[in-house]
């Protein structure tokens, strides 16, 4: 029997035979204090009055007799939850901690090495014999046995038995690759395995099987979501002294104020690869909340709305689904890879728990945390990125605006050390905190405004994009462009980059992967992907404003042979200039049904300028408005960053509109120069030494052009 919630001393229920117009008049009744505290009192010393005690409370407190029963009854089921959770926690630690200590043996047995002659020992060693491992299993299965029978009182039957371990299967495909770092590259071919079908728009995706989560397993990711989104909610709420102001006037979290004020019990182990990032910013973005939390809670529109930031996202299960058909109380389990926008920055990859929840009327929390797979599951990931709780507030504001506030925190281990380029990029949290989600987030927003507007501007579209529709064609023409870009300078698990060393340029070199394409929006054949970093001491912006000139655009494009374009249309993306989509023209050139497509995005996390070939009738079918995802892309590009040096006004939680934030900074900028070359028509291709000779030499022509136009020393 369920005898409510909260403190027995709150409420009472009447159990006469009252009418049921009574009942709803008068159906709960609240205890005064001073009552409370002589129940309490009493059930400490007895908590089983016989009937002359309870007469004798009766008397005492005014209360009837069926009053006083019914309390202590309440109060005897509710010690006897909380001893029964206080036992579920204890069995669960030590269950994990046996866990622990099995994983622990079986990893020490693997490198046992004979001590005399440094082989695998032939006799049984005592430290490590089978006889052990089985006491240990027992004894684990033992206490798994244990808490799955306290944990069957709550859910009210009988725990179904833990599925059995998915054996990863390691494709042959995949591991061929591992010839091409191993090859020499000095032959007259590279007879390269590829990898088979991964477009570059869609890396390699972790195997996903169904989850396969016991009721058990789904009513332990219910508790820590909700923990979660309750230690979100204090984050978002609390400034000092929890929350400091950084130097660049960003929110920085104090980590001694943090740890006291969420202590946790079980505190990951302390690991010096490990390192924690933190960060807070808010801001009005031009999206209406429900919209907003639509597409939080849908991973492919979730990608749609961070092309530059999430490389993949997958739900792996719906745990629960929202209440009445809306996203309130949904909560999922979901995988996501994340990216800066270099191959020399490895992703961040993170299964984790998504919960949403309205909190009122035009208010709503998202919150993500990360879920702990046992080191068996094919969910356990080899490098631990762990998100601490984490998310957003939306809150409406007229007009179909939102005020966001987003709070990153994570524990990172890094899978190699951070290159020392991007270092002070990662470790200022510029690379993957709470102000680049959120600048991202106000400036796709915009764009999405101006997909929406469908009246015509003439002095966008130059008049030549005639219809709302062919604006909107290109808008996605687009769209797909830049995703396909960032995918294929991911330094994701699906691509794998080798550098090519002499290149003459710098001691990083280019790195190079190859894939065979089949995606109907690129063309079919091998696709050799290219791409290097420089740094150089001049602000993004300045750096931004050269690529984004037409006029300055064949002192870096090599391919023009030193021709220039003419902008023929021009659709605006934002509030900010920088922010908008070109069709260029070049003169003098003898393919005149061949354009240039490019799209330039900028906020003060970093900007983008990428470009592609696109043939004359391809682009009259997106200006006319038809559906353009068969357009095959190649895009090349550029992506600029701030070096992480020079933040002082690197807009920080008190800027609230995208407009309001571009590159600023007194730093230098971090360059990543990408090509896209189709070396063969055929799949089956192999690539030859030539083909990366060239790319080779046409990155590093390039490289040198932009440091010859920004006056920067050529070494």
């Amino acid at each position: 029997m369920e005898y409510g919630s909260g403190s027995p001393g709150d409420l009472h229920h009447h159990h006469d035979g009252s009418s049921d117009s009574q009942r709803r008049k008068k159906r709960y009744h609240r205890h005064t204090a001073n009552q409370i505290q002589r129940l309490e009192s009493m059930f400490k010393e007895c908590p089983h009055p016989d009937e002359k005690q309870r007469m004798q409370l009766s008397r005492e407190l005014g209360l009837a007799p069926r009053q006083i029963k019914f309390w202590f009854q309440n109060r005897r089921t509710q010690m006897k939850a909380q001893h029964e959770r206080a036992d579920n926690s204890a069995l669960r630690q030590e269950n994990d901690k046996i866990r622990c200590e099995n994983i622990a043996i079986r990893e020490a047995l693997k490198n046992v090495i004979c001590p005399s002659c440094g082989g695998p020992p032939i006799n049984d060693d005592c430290y490590f014999d089978e006889q052990k491992l089985r006491l240990e299993n027992a004894q684990l299965k033992e206490e798994l046995d244990r808490v799955s029978s306290i944990a069957a009182k709550y859910i009210g039957r009988p725990i179904s038995q833990l599925p059995p371990v998915q054996p990863i299967h390691i494709s042959s495909l995949d591991l061929s690759m591992g010839s091409f770092a191993s090859q020499g590259l000095g032959g007259p071919s590279l007879d390269l395995d590829l990898l088979p079908g991964s477009s570059s728009s869609m890396p390699n995706v972790p195997p996903f099987q169904p989850a396969c989560l016991s009721d058990m397993d789904k009513s332990l990711m219910s508790d820590i979501a909700s923990n979660a989104m309750e230690e979100m909610i204090r984050l978002l709420q609390t400034n000092e002294p929890l929350w400091m102001k950084g130097p660049d006037g960003r929110d920085v979290l104090d980590l001694d104020t943090y740890e006291r004020m969420f202590p946790k019990a079980n505190g990951h182990m302390k690991n010096p690869n490990v390192h924690v990032e933190a960060s807070r910013d808010s801001g009005v973005v031009i999206m209406n909340g429900l919209t907003l939390v639509d597409m939080f809670m849908d991973p492919n529109k979730w990608m749609e709305l961070f092309p530059t930031v999430v490389t993949i996202a997958r739900t792996i299960e719906v745990i629960s689904s929202g209440m009445m058909g809306g996203h309130s109380g949904c909560l999922e389990l979901m995988y996501e890879e994340l990216q800066v926008l270099s191959p020399l920055v490895s992703t961040r990859e993170f299964y984790f728990l998504r919960y949403c929840q309205q909190i009122e009327q035009g208010l709503w929390a998202i919150v993500d945390v990360s879920y702990d797979f046992p080191q068996d599951n094919q969910f356990a990931p080899q490098f631990r990125s762990h998100r601490l709780p984490s998310g957003v507030f939306i809150q409406d504001l007229p007009n179909g605006y939102s005020k966001v506030t987003w709070i990153e925190h994570v524990e990172v281990e890094d899978k190699t050390p951070v290159h020392r380029l991007y270092r002070n990029m990662i470790y200022s949290g510029i690379a993957f905190g709470a102000q680049r989600w959120l600048t991202t987030l106000q400036r796709m927003c915009e764009r999405i405004a101006c997909l929406m507007v469908t009246s015509n501007s003439t002095r966008d579209l130059g008049g030549v994009i005639p219809s709302p529709e062919g604006k909107r064609s290109m808008m996605k023409l687009a769209q797909r462009m830049v995703t396909n870009f960032c995918a294929s300078i991911s330094a994701s698990a699906g691509h794998r980059w080798t550098t090519l060393s002499g290149s003459g340029m710098n001691e990083i070199g280019v790195r190079v992967t190859v894939h065979k394409s089949t995606d109907p929006g690129q063309p079919n054949g091998v696709v050799l992907s290219a791409a290097t970093t420089i740094w150089l001491p001049i602000p993004p912006q300045t750096v931004f404003n050269f690529f984004k000139d037409e006029k300055k655009r064949p002192q870096w494009d090599v391919l023009s042979n030193g021709n220039a374009v003419q902008e023929v249309a021009h659709i605006a993306n934002g509030a900010h200039p920088g922010n908008c989509i070109s069709v260029l023209r070049a003169f003098n050139t003898s393919q005149n049904n061949m354009l240039i497509l490019q799209e330039s995005c900028v906020d003060s996390s970093g900007s983008l300028v990428v470009y592609c070939p696109v043939d004359l009738p391809a682009i009259n079918i997106a200006m006319s408005g038809e559906d353009p995802s068969y357009i095959p892309l190649l895009p090349s590009g550029f992506t600029i960053s701030p070096d992480g040096q020079g933040e002082q006004d690197g807009g920080g939680a008190s800027s609230s509109t995208s407009s309001g934030r571009v590159m600023g900074g007194s730093g230098g900028s971090l360059i990543t120069v990408a090509f896209q070359i189709l070396v063969s028509s055929l799949p089956s291709a192999k690539l030859n030494f030539e083909s990366v000779t060239t790319v080779n030499s046409l990155i590093g022509n390039t490289v040198q052009q932009i440091k010859a136009a920004l006056n920067c020393p050529s070494s």
